[in-house]
């Protein structure tokens, strides 16, 4: 009990949610320290970041943005679905082409199931990308039925995108933790999706957020999390008297990546069980956007484990 309460930078964060984190959180001081006759030689490899970060710079100009990107030294891109398109008003080849000569690949791209999920893996085969990710479930609502229609309806997404040699994913946030007769939500899209058409987007940042374990997740689901969010936080988001978590857009939670509570170092010690192979950066509303990526590449190039 006292080894998992150790993980905690102060006894506070225990009140976070009902189940308490694995040794996840430490000092600042302890964050990039590696331990006295230890062997820690691996690193982060192919730096990503997610595009939400840099949304409005992407929409202003992509090709500049791009450019930025790469001088910082990021090597993979995830697309997000924006008010211009998949691809911030470049066309697929366009943006194959300048990632291309930039030295980058866009790796991967979040989308909506809907009207145009045709048009959107059509595009992504184009782009060259790998992965296609749904960034909210097909059929919404908070209930056991609605996840288990989920569940299916990712089934059959993937064996489409397997037609396209395209993997298909899901991207979590934090509702997905929520429990609803004894079951956690996020278990049943694990539990009823078949492993070689669905993969999964583990958002480390949210799982965090909603007080549970990706560890529990890695050994009960091992291989199953190829991609992550590497999104770090300030504090754990408090409980409020109805079991929610006051965790919004406009407040403060997320930070640049090392510079949180969140210990990186023994997440990423656990990447070969997970499955993990690409890690995209992401904040969702940084204040000063290039800034805050440099810090987390920065952080991410330097950090072994």
């Amino acid at each position: 009990m006292q080894k998992r309460k150790d993980f905690l930078k102060t006894a506070g964060l225990l009140a976070a949610g009902s189940l308490l984190l694995p040794e996840l959180v430490r000092s600042a001081a302890t964050r990039l320290a590696v331990p006295a006759g230890a062997a820690a030689s691996a690193r982060v490899k192919n730096i990503g970041i997610q595009l939400y970060t840099v949304r409005q710079e992407m929409l202003a100009d992509p090709v500049a943005t791009l450019r930025q990107l790469a001088k910082i030294g990021f090597k993979e891109l995830e697309s997000a679905r924006s008010e211009k398109g998949n691809y911030y008003g470049l066309s697929p080849k366009e943006i194959k082409k300048i990632t291309g000569d930039l030295g980058m690949r866009l790796r991967s791209g979040h989308i909506h199931v809907d009207k145009d999920w045709e048009r959107s893996i059509e595009e992504a085969t184009q782009t060259g990308q790998q992965y296609i990710i749904s960034a909210v479930l097909p059929s919404q609502g908070q209930t056991i039925e609605h996840y288990q229609e989920s569940a299916d309806a990712f089934n059959k997404l993937g064996e489409e995108c397997r037609k396209s040699h395209l993997s298909f994913g899901y991207h979590n946030h934090d509702s997905e933790f929520e429990t609803v007769k004894g079951r956690v939500l996020y278990d049943i899209l694990l539990e009823r999706t078949n492993p070689s058409l669905v993969t999964m987007e583990m958002d480390l940042g949210w799982v965090v957020a909603a007080g549970h374990d990706p560890f529990q997740y890695f050994s009960k689901y091992p291989g199953r999390f190829p991609l992550v969010h590497v999104k770090d936080l300030t504090k754990i988001p408090k409980v409020e008297a109805g079991g929610g978590q006051n965790f919004g857009d406009s407040l403060p939670e997320m930070t640049s990546v090392g510079g949180g509570i969140i210990d990186w170092k023994l997440i990423f010690k656990q990447s070969d069980k997970a499955g993990i192979k690409h890690y995209f950066v992401e904040h969702d509303h940084p204040q000063e956007p290039f800034a805050s990526i440099k810090a987390s590449y920065d952080y991410l190039a330097k950090v072994t484990f």
